[in-house]
C-alpha cells in the first residue's frame, strides 16, 4: 500500500545508510490522531502482545545496507532509529543547554549534528566513546546515549510532532562534534565551566 509518510520515512533512512550511519527500524504511530486525540495514539512494533506504548525498536536489525533499508522500510512507516555508541554518541539535554552550546562563543570544536524531540528535547551527535563531565552529570535530564542505545531521527514522528533538525549533518560533513567542547559550552551557561572558573581551564582542555 502506498503511503507518503513510508516514502518519507524510507527516504531518510537511505540517506542515513549512504552516509555510513546505521539504521533499526523501530515502532510506528498508530490510533488517534495528533492534537487532541494524542492520548490514544501509541506506537507498535508488530510484535503480538507488545504492552509498550512509547517508541521502542522494531524485531529488525541495524544497516547501512540500501537493499535491506528498502526492504524493511517496504511495508510499514517505522520510525528511523539510529544505533549509538559505534558512529557517534548522542547527548541528550534539556532546551535551555541545548541553546547554550549553541549560543556559546568561541568552540568551533561544539559544532555537529544536532536535533530536537517535540518535547524539547536537544540531541548532541558527538565523538563516541567520552563520558559526561562530573558537573554536567550532576544536572538533572542529562543523558548519554552510548552503546546498546538508540534515538529517534529526523523525521519520525514522536507523541506531539516530529524530531527535527536543529543543525542538519550536511552542515558540518556529517562529523560528529567534539564531546567535551559541548559539554564544556553548556557549563559556561550555569556557571561551572572554564569561562567562569578559570581555575578549570588546564582541565578541560586536557580532557578534550
Amino acid at each position: 500500500m502506498f503511503s507518503w509518510e513510508r516514502l518519507r520515512l524510507r527516504k531518510a533512512a537511505a540517506r542515513f545508510a549512504a552516509h555510513g550511519w546505521a539504521v533499526r527500524p523501530g515502532a510506528y504511530l498508530v490510533g488517534g490522531r495528533a492534537g487532541r486525540h494524542s492520548r490514544q495514539r501509541r506506537f507498535d512494533c508488530g510484535e503480538p502482545g507488545c504492552r509498550t506504548v512509547a517508541c521502542h525498536p522494531a524485531n529488525r536489525p541495524a544497516t547501512t545496507d540500501p537493499a535491506q533499508v528498502a526492504h524493511m522500510w517496504a511495508d510499514r512507516p517505522y520510525t528511523v532509529l539510529l544505533p549509538t555508541g559505534y558512529t557517534f554518541d548522542v547527548l541528550e539535554v534539556p532546551a535551555f543547554l541545548g541553546r547554550a552550546a549553541l549560543l556559546g562563543d568561541g568552540f568551533v570544536a561544539a559544532r555537529g549534528p544536532v536535533a530536537v524531540t517535540p518535547g524539547d528535547r536537544w540531541l548532541f551527535l558527538v565523538l563516541p566513546g567520552h563520558g559526561v563531565l562530573p558537573e554536567l552529570a550532576q544536572q538533572p535530564d542529562v543523558v548519554l546515549h552510548g552503546q546498546d542505545s538508540w534515538i529517534p531521527a529526523p523525521p519520525s514522528p514522536q507523541f506531539g510532532g516530529r524530531v527535527r533538525w536543529e543543525i542538519a549533518p550536511e552542515t558540518h560533513a556529517w562529523r560528529p562534534a567534539e564531546p567535551y567542547a559541548v559539554q564544556a559550552l553548556m557549563l559556561d551557561a550555569i556557571g561551572a565551566g572554564p569561562a567562569t572558573n578559570p581555575a578549570r581551564r588546564t582541565t578541560w582542555r586536557a580532557a578534550a
